[in-house]
C-alpha cells in the first residue's frame, strides 16, 4: 500500500523525496519554499508540455501559438507593428521575423506597409490565423483544464489557487519588497 501525505491524502512526490534527503544532511533547513518552488516549476513543465501538444495538434507551435495569440488578443483588426509583437513577446528582431516568415508563408498572416508610416510594416492576422488560433487555445486551456481536473481541484480551489499563485507572483517579480 503507497503512504500518503497528511495534508492532500496525495502519495509522496519527487519534491518529498528531495526535501527528505535535505532533512536527512541538513535538518536545520526549513525547505517550505523549495516544495513550493520545485512543485510549481514541475507543474509549469508537465501542463506546458501537454499544451504544447494540444497547439501541435491544431497545427501550430507554442512560439508560432504565441505570435498569433498576440495578435488575436490585440483585437480587431488584430494588427500590430513587429516592434510591439517583438516587445511583447520578448524576442529578438531577427527571432521574430524568422516566426513572421513562415507564419506569412502558412497563410496565417500578412505584413504589408504601415499606411501611417512608410518605413514600418504591420502584421495582421489573416482568416486562416484567427481559425487556427481559435481554436488553439481552446485545446490549450482543455489541456490545462485536464491537468486541474485530474487534481481533483473544484472551481473554489482552482480560484484559490490561482489568487494565491497571483500574490506570489506579485512577490516573486522583480523590486518586490521583502520583509
Amino acid at each position: 500500500m503507497n503512504a500518503t501525505t497528511p495534508d492532500t491524502g496525495t502519495a509522496p512526490d519527487a519534491v518529498d523525496a528531495i526535501v527528505e534527503q535535505w532533512a536527512v544532511v541538513r535538518p536545520d533547513l526549513e525547505t517550505t519554499p523549495m516544495e513550493v518552488f520545485g512543485r510549481v516549476y514541475r507543474i509549469s513543465h508537465a501542463v506546458a508540455d501537454r499544451v504544447e501538444q494540444a497547439h501541435r495538434q491544431q497545427g501550430t507551435t507554442r512560439g508560432e501559438f504565441d505570435v498569433l495569440a498576440t495578435l488575436r488578443r490585440s483585437g480587431e483588426p488584430y494588427t500590430l507593428s513587429p516592434r510591439r509583437l517583438s516587445s511583447t513577446l520578448m524576442l529578438t528582431s531577427g527571432g521574430m521575423t524568422g516566426r513572421l516568415d513562415k507564419l506569412e508563408r502558412a497563410g496565417l498572416l500578412r505584413r504589408s506597409p504601415d499606411p501611417s508610416d512608410r518605413r514600418a510594416l504591420q502584421v495582421t492576422l489573416t482568416e486562416k490565423g484567427l481559425e487556427l488560433v481559435d481554436r488553439a487555445v481552446v485545446a490549450g486551456l482543455e489541456a490545462q483544464r485536464t491537468a486541474l481536473t485530474a487534481a481533483g481541484l473544484d472551481e473554489a480551489e482552482t480560484a484559490q489557487l490561482a489568487a494565491l499563485l497571483r500574490k506570489l507572483l506579485a512577490g516573486a517579480q522583480p523590486g518586490a519588497e521583502t520583509s
